[in-house]
C-alpha cells in the first residue's frame, strides 16, 4: 500500500472532490510518526450565532465545575456533556449603547465576533472591527483551499437603515475581514456544495449542463475513485465509503428541497434554488456542509448565523406563531416568556446534531468533535432587557487536547468575550495582542 498526500483530490469533468485523512496519508517511518504524533491533527475553529438573546433563567445551568446539570434549554446537549463548556459570566460592553441610543439587535450581530464598538451610520461609512475568524484566516487560511466558510439561513441587506438607525450590514454579517468590509455569508446549501466540490475555474456552460443534481458528483470522479481504492487498505475503503455515502446524502437532500419547493409555489412565483423552506433542513444540511468542509480540511474556519440578529421568524413547526424578534420583548409575558424558551430549545437541538455528526467522524485517534472549537451563542442575553452581560455562551469540542470540557464554568463580574478570543487563536497558533475590548486571556479552559 502505497503514501497517500494529504492533500489528495479526486478529479473528473471538471470537478474536483477533498478526502478525508486517511490511514495511508499518515507518515511511514518511525520518526515521522513521532512528529505526526506531536504535532496532531488540525485544530477547527466554528462559530455558531444565535438571534434574539434567550431566556436566561432556562439557559443557566445549575452546579459549577464537573458537578453541573444541564438546564431545561440546554438538554439536548446531553449526549455531549462530557465534551463541552458552558461559559457564564462573559460579557459585550461594546454591544451596550455606550451613548448610542436604541440599537441592541444591530449591536448583538456586530460585535458577537469583533468586540468591537459599531459606527451608528446607515450610510457607507460603517466602522466596526475586524472579526475573531478572519484573524484566524489571514494567519492560517493559507493552509486550505477556502481560508473562512460564512453561512446563514437569511440573506438580509448590506446597506439602507436598519435597526434605529444602524446599517443593515451590522444585522447581517457576524464576520468582518476588515473594520469597514463584512464577510458576506451564503445561504443556499447547493451554492455552499459547489464551493466545496465545483472548479472554480470551469466554463461556466460545462457546469449548468453538468448539474451536480441531475447527476452526482461522484460519478464524475468515479473512474478516479477506483484507483484511489486499489491503494487503500480496508479500514481507508471503509471510511471512503462513509465519506462518499455522506456526500450523497446532501446532494439527495439538496435536490428534493429544491424539487418540493417548485412543486409547492405557484405559477410565476421566484422559487429559490436549493433552498429548503423547512428551517430545521435548512439548518442541519448547513451543519453538515461545515462537517464535510472540516472532515476534507477544505476549510479549518467557519461561522454559521442560525438566523440574522433582530429576525422576526415564525416558528409553527414547534407551535410558535410569533414572531421571534417582537416575542423577545416580552415584557415578562408568561406566554411569551414560554415560546421563546421553546425556540432556544428548538436551537439547541440543532446544534446537538451538528456535535453528534462532528462526533462520528473518527480522525486519528480521535474524532473532528475532538478537534474542533465550536462557540455556540450570541452577545444578547435577556433582549427584553438588552442585557449584554452574562452572555449565553458554549464551547463545544476538545481543541486538540487543549480544552477540559465537560464542565460548567462561572466567570465572576464581567470578563470580556474578547479574551475568549484570543484564547482560541491561541490554540490554533494564532498570536494577537488584542480583539475589540479585550483585556487578556481567559483562563479555566484547559
Amino acid at each position: 500500500m502505497n503514501s497517500l498526500s494529504r492533500r489528495t483530490l479526486l478529479r473528473g469533468a471538471g470537478a474536483a472532490m477533498a478526502l478525508p485523512l486517511f490511514e495511508a496519508m499518515l507518515p511511514r517511518t518511525a520518526f515521522a510518526q513521532q512528529a505526526a504524533s506531536l504535532a496532531g491533527p488540525a485544530n477547527r475553529l466554528a462559530f455558531i450565532y444565535i438571534p434574539n438573546g434567550a431566556i436566561m433563567p432556562d439557559w443557566n445551568p445549575t452546579g459549577v465545575g464537573r458537578d453541573y446539570q444541564l438546564s431545561r434549554t440546554l438538554t439536548p446537549l446531553a449526549d455531549h456533556q462530557r465534551k463541552i463548556m458552558v461559559l457564564s459570566g462573559l460579557a459585550h460592553d461594546k454591544a451596550r449603547a455606550n451613548g448610542d441610543g436604541p440599537g441592541d439587535h444591530a449591536r448583538d450581530s456586530a460585535t458577537f465576533l469583533t468586540a468591537s464598538q459599531a459606527r451608528k451610520t446607515d450610510g457607507a461609512d460603517i466602522q466596526l472591527g475586524k472579526s475573531v475568524d478572519q484573524f484566524a484566516a489571514d494567519a492560517i487560511g493559507e493552509l486550505t483551499r477556502l481560508p473562512s466558510l460564512e453561512l446563514g439561513t437569511e440573506a438580509g441587506r448590506q446597506a439602507g437603515r436598519c435597526d434605529s438607525g444602524y446599517s443593515c450590514a451590522y444585522q447581517s454579517n457576524i464576520s468582518w475581514r476588515s473594520a469597514t468590509t463584512p464577510t458576506s455569508k451564503e445561504i443556499n446549501p447547493k451554492a455552499v456544495f459547489e464551493r466545496l466540490f465545483g472548479n472554480d475555474f470551469e466554463d461556466l456552460r460545462a457546469r449548468q449542463e453538468r448539474d451536480f443534481y441531475r447527476q452526482s458528483i461522484l460519478d464524475f470522479v468515479a473512474e478516479d475513485a477506483s484507483r484511489l481504492r486499489d491503494q487503500l487498505g480496508t479500514t481507508d475503503r471503509q471510511k471512503l465509503d462513509e465519506y462518499f455515502t455522506s456526500v450523497r446524502e446532501i446532494e439527495q437532500r439538496i435536490a428534493r428541497s429544491s424539487d418540493d419547493t417548485i412543486n409547492q409555489v405557484p405559477d410565476g412565483t421566484e422559487v429559490p434554488d436549493g433552498i429548503p423552506s423547512d428551517y430545521a433542513e435548512h439548518v442541519r444540511i448547513m451543519y453538515d456542509l461545515m462537517v464535510l468542509a472540516f472532515q476534507t480540511d477544505t476549510t479549518r474556519i467557519s461561522t454559521f448565523m442560525l438566523a440574522n440578529s433582530g429576525s422576526n421568524r415564525s416558528y409553527g413547526e414547534i407551535g410558535v406563531s410569533g414572531a421571534h424578534h417582537e416575542m423577545s420583548h416580552h415584557r415578562d409575558e408568561a406566554d411569551k416568556v414560554a415560546d421563546l424558551q421553546k425556540i432556544d430549545q428548538y436551537m439547541v437541538e440543532q446544534f446537538a446534531y451538528f456535535l453528534t455528526k462532528l462526533d462520528a467522524v473518527t480522525e486519528g485517534e480521535g474524532t473532528l468533535l475532538d478537534h474542533s472549537m465550536i462557540v455556540y451563542g450570541g452577545a444578547l442575553s435577556d433582549a427584553n432587557q438588552h442585557d449584554h452581560h452574562d452572555l449565553p455562551v458554549v464551547l463545544a469540542g476538545g481543541g486538540c487536547g487543549l480544552l477540559d470540557t465537560g464542565r460548567h464554568v462561572q466567570y465572576e463580574g464581567e470578563i470580556p468575550m474578547g479574551n475568549l478570543f484570543l484564547s482560541l487563536l491561541d490554540r490554533v497558533g494564532v498570536e494577537e495582542e488584542r480583539i475589540g475590548d479585550s483585556t487578556g486571556r481567559l483562563d479555566q479552559l484547559s
